[in-house]
């Protein structure tokens, strides 16, 4: 049995440059869609659910189902993986 962290098992089933591309764009569209929804629910919705679209075509590249399928506690480790890797590339220091 595997003795992998989250995000060990996260960044492992996020290998697809495509899928990597899709949630770079799609996960932050979903974070951001929480507090706009308190200035206008259309556009929070827009975002929601256009985030969301970026995030299965990403997996349909990757071949695989969302990791919260497993377990929902992957709804929080995406934006924590998305937020490593920004800082990994304006650290010059990549994920590991």
């Amino acid at each position: 049995m595997e003795n992998l962290s989250f995000l060990e098992k996260y960044k492992r089933d996020h290998q697809h440059p495509m899928n990597k591309l899709t949630h770079a764009i799609g996960i932050p569209m979903i974070v951001v869609s929480i507090p706009v929804v308190f200035w206008s629910w259309q556009w929070a919705l827009a975002l929601f659910v256009v985030g969301w679209i970026f995030q299965f075509i990403g997996h349909a590249f990757e071949g695989n189902p969302p990791s919260f399928f497993k377990n929902p506690i992957y709804l929080l480790v995406g934006p924590l993986w998305i937020l490593k890797r920004v800082a990994g590339f304006v650290t010059g220091k990549p994920l590991k």
